[in-house]
C-alpha cells in the first residue's frame, strides 16, 4: 500500500517538560504535558539503514511546505493498512529528521512560521484519527526532541475505536479528556469531521455539518481555536475546501498532490513502519518532484499565475 497515492485505505468499505531543542531552535509553539511515559524509551542515537472571501492564490514558485502522515503509534500483529509505526521505529525516524537539522512541528507552527518567511528547516508531523497511542507513545518521544505535532481527531467518536476499519485491528481513540489535556498541554488538535466519512460527493448541508459541527465540537472541548482540518481518507474535491474554507479553517490537509493543492489541500508524505533513512530521504525527494510537476502543469494552465479551481 503506497498512501502518497491517494488514499490511506479505499474510502469507505509528574510534569514532563520537552528537553531544550538543538542550538539555534525555535522554542515556539513547545508542548509540555502530564501525560504518561511508560513503555517508550529514550530514542536511539542512531538510526539504522534502510462565507468568506476566497484567499489569494498560491505563488506558483513556492513549494509545498513537507509534512509527514503519521496514524498509530504501535506495535500490531496485523495490521493490513499499513497505519501502525513501531515505537522503535518512530523513534529512529524522528532521531533521523533531528540529526537532518531538521524540526517536527504542528502544522499550524508550520504555516504560522511559512508566513514569517522562517520554515526553511521546519517538518509538519501530523497523526491522522486521533488513535490514544499519540498520547501513550508518539509524544513522549516527542517531547524528548522539542518536537511538535498536529493530532487530527474524529470529533463525534473520542473515547471509542476505529470502527470504520473493517479488516484491520480495533484501536481505541483519544478520550475527551485526553484531548483537552493535549490542547492545554500545548498540542495542537485539528479536525477530522464526524463519523470519519469521506467528504466528496456530500451534499452542501452535509458537508456544512462535518466541518462546521466538528469544529464547533471541537473547540468546546479544547476551550479555544481549532484551526486545522484533516480530510478523511485524504479524499478532497474542490466542494470540499469550498466547505472547509467557509467554516472558518486556517488550513487543510490532504495526501496527493493534485490541482487542488494549495492551503486547503496540502500534500503530505505517507510514513509507515519500514521507512528508514534511505525510504524518507527517497520520499523527500518524491515530494519536491511531484510538487514541482504540480506547480508546473498549474503555470501552463494558468500563465497569469492563478489557479481559479484552488481556494
Amino acid at each position: 500500500m503506497e498512501a502518497e497515492r491517494g488514499s490511506v485505505r479505499s474510502v469507505p468499505s509528574g510534569t514532563l517538560r520537552p528537553a531544550a531543542p538543538a542550538a539555534g531552535a525555535r522554542r515556539t509553539d513547545l508542548p509540555r504535558t502530564d501525560l504518561p511515559r511508560s513503555g517508550v524509551h529514550r530514542p536511539p542515537a542512531r538510526l539504522p539503514g534502510s462565507r468568506r472571501p476566497p484567499p489569494e492564490a498560491p505563488v506558483l514558485g513556492d513549494t509545498s511546505p513537507w509534512i509527514l502522515m503519521y496514524h498509530s503509534v504501535a506495535v500490531e500483529k496485523e495490521d493490513p493498512y499499513q497505519l501502525t509505526v513501531s515505537p522503535e521505529r518512530f523513534a529512529e525516524q524522528i532521531a533521523w529528521l533531528h540529526r537532518r537539522g531538521r524540526r517536527g512541528v504542528s502544522v499550524r507552527e508550520l504555516m504560522r512560521a511559512r508566513a514569517a518567511g522562517r520554515a526553511d528547516r521546519l517538518v509538519g508531523l501530523t497523526f491522522d484519527d486521533g488513535y490514544a497511542d499519540f498520547a501513550r507513545h508518539a509524544v513522549p518521544i516527542l517531547q524528548a526532541y522539542g518536537f511538535t505535532a498536529t493530532a487530527y481527531v474524529v470529533a463525534d467518536l473520542l473515547g471509542r475505536a476505529n470502527d470504520w476499519d473493517a479488516e484491520g485491528p480495533r484501536k481505541t481513540l483519544l478520550t475527551v479528556q485526553e484531548v483537552t489535556d493535549l490542547a492545554a498541554a500545548g498540542w495542537e488538535i485539528g479536525s477530522h469531521g464526524l463519523g470519519h466519512r469521506a467528504l466528496p460527493g456530500l451534499p452542501a448541508d452535509v458537508l456544512a455539518a462535518q466541518t462546521r459541527e466538528s469544529r464547533r465540537v471541537l473547540e468546546e472541548v479544547v476551550g479555544g481555536p481549532v484551526t486545522g482540518f484533516c480530510y478523511p481518507y485524504g479524499a478532497v474535491d474542490l466542494a470540499a475546501t469550498q466547505a472547509v474554507r467557509d467554516a472558518g479553517y486556517d488550513y487543510a490537509c490532504a495526501i496527493a498532490h493534485s490541482p487542488l493543492t494549495g492551503r486547503y489541500a496540502l500534500p503530505r508524505c505517507y510514513v509507515g513502519d519500514r521507512d528508514g533513512a534511505w525510504r524518507l530521504r527517497a520520499k523527500r525527494g518524491r515530494h519536491r518532484l511531484r510538487d514541482w510537476a504540480s506547480k508546473g502543469r498549474a503555470r501552463s494552465e494558468h500563465p497569469d499565475g492563478e489557479r481559479a479551481s484552488t481556494p
